[in-house]
């Protein structure tokens, strides 16, 4: 799901107010409030958009009065030299935009991008790219958002949208003496009936004993192509399964052509190089 307009503007509002609590002294010593211009949000390298109307929202939160012109939608694939938006109004109120406004889509471009080189890397197989809760504090709907647009899916958005039963919450219950079996039946027993049990396992053996005990999901975390084979050739439809841990550009499609269904990447939020993004200003 997209985040709301309003979502948006709390984020916004966050990030000017971070920008903006001194306000722009340079601007302010140096540009006369009624001095117009005309910019243009440029693409310096090759990706895929997204957030223009996220950086559209932010100029219009400095300045309601400046008028926005979006010529490239959040999807499309750009190259260097292209076009994304134009502005015109005040140029005191664009310089003090400028900067949250390229942040937002630097970032999200970003992620669109990364996203989309393992989604073409897949292509032609069953199997999803997803990513992960390793998000920007604050940011995970826009950032989540920017994964859908580069042909990603969302895993769970919160903790809330799904249990996922993972190394820790294993090594606490099987101190107490709990096989995964009956931590699956805990999990079940405690929970709504319509939620989704995961389980993160680490051998093919714990992949099998999850299955045998009813995981919804079985999430295969930093296993070897070898025995990720061969835990899907005995899950055998019975559950989903999920990789994830230690996949890369150069070995997703390897992995993809295990069987797996879903493919969850930390590295589409939580280290993604933004992609150049610059205004140019034109003074009247």
């Amino acid at each position: 799901m997209s985040p709301s307009k309003l979502q948006i503007e709390e984020i916004i509002d966050r990030a000017l107010a971070e920008d903006l609590i001194k306000g722009d002294v340079t601007t302010e010593a140096l540009i006369p409030g009624n001095k117009r211009g005309t910019g243009f949000i440029v693409v310096k390298k090759e990706g895929i958009l997204a957030g223009i109307n996220v950086a559209k929202q932010v100029f219009h939160r400095v300045d309601p009065e400046l008028k926005v012109e979006i010529l490239l939608e959040d999807g499309i694939r750009v190259k260097p030299g292209s076009r994304a938006a134009e502005l015109s109004g005040s140029i005191a109120s664009i310089l003090k935009a400028e900067r949250v406004a390229l942040n937002f889509l630097q970032r999200l471009s970003g992620i669109a991008s990364e996203t989309n080189r393992y989604v073409e890397a897949v292509k032609g197989l069953p199997v999803r790219i997803m990513d992960t809760r390793k998000t920007t504090p604050g940011l995970r709907s826009l950032e989540k958002y920017a994964v859908k647009v580069g042909g990603g899916h969302n895993h769970r958005m919160s903790l809330g949208d799904g249990i996922l039963i993972k190394d820790n919450h294993l090594a606490a219950l099987r101190s107490q003496g709990l096989n995964i079996k009956e931590i699956i039946a805990k999990a079940r027993q405690n929970s709504r009936q319509d939620m989704p049990v995961e389980v993160e396992v680490g051998t093919v053996s714990e992949a099998s004993e999850a299955v045998e005990a009813g995981a919804d999901i079985v999430m295969l975390d930093n296993m070897n192509v070898e025995d990720m084979r061969k835990a899907v050739k005995f899950i055998h439809g019975r559950a989903l399964v999920e990789a994830s841990g230690g996949i890369a550009l150069d070995n997703v499609r390897t992995v993809a052509e295990t069987g797996v269904d879903f493919i969850s990447i930390g590295a589409l939020t939580h280290s993604v190089r933004a992609l150049d993004i610059s205004l140019e200003l034109e003074a009247q």
